[in-house]
């Protein structure tokens, strides 16, 4: 159990305007380069050759996943709108208490790249809510044989919440306040 002296109370370093501004900065970033790489994608690799990156580290490739990663529930299209809005709003939820300039960033992120997929669910073939998801980097193979093919809001998520994930094991609150993670209480 945490006391009141495992706590450090420094002054947040962000405003909550400061971090608000921060995770629309990023969640609109991740959106608008998900976009358009997606849309590079469709339009020039779609109808051409795989194009090889870092001397075939990865690959950018064509590729619609109609499921969730792996192509997990690809008959259940329909879910992930309503998912990817059911984590889009509990992220704005949780902005309401961010002043932490690291959490901000974390929820931009994985909220960029919910609704960077958001949009492919909702306004790609084949029909509205059942959009597949543009898919395009690979790794070590030029046909997705080694890695699942992801695309930059796949990318987002993932470093978002792993960075979500480090914050809170090293103690950094979305307030601002740093849990040090002493235990003085005895063991019962």
């Amino acid at each position: 159990m945490t006391t009141q002296d495992d706590i450090t109370t420094t002054t947040p370093r962000g405003s909550r305007r400061r971090a608000w501004g921060l995770f629309a900065i990023v969640a609109v970033a991740v959106i608008g380069i998900d976009l358009a790489v997606k849309e590079w994608t469709t339009s020039v690799i779609a109808h051409g050759e795989p194009v090889k990156v870092l001397g075939g580290l990865i690959y950018v490739i064509y590729a619609r996943n109609s499921g969730a990663a792996f192509s997990m529930f690809s008959d259940l299209t329909w879910v992930f709108p309503i998912i990817a809005t059911a984590v889009i709003g509990w992220l704005l939820v949780m902005l309401r208490s961010t002043v932490s300039v690291p959490w901000a960033v974390a929820l931009g992120l994985v909220c960029g790249g919910a609704a960077g997929n958001l949009g492919d669910r909702i306004f790609r073939a084949p029909k509205p809510f059942h959009g597949h998801v543009v898919d395009m980097f690979s790794f070590l193979d030029d046909h997705a044989g080694h890695f699942p093919v992801f695309n930059i809001a796949d990318s987002a998520l993932t470093v978002g919440v792993a960075l979500a994930i480090l914050l809170e094991f090293t103690g950094r609150r979305r307030d601002g306040v740093r849990v040090t993670g002493k235990d003085t209480t005895p063991d019962a």
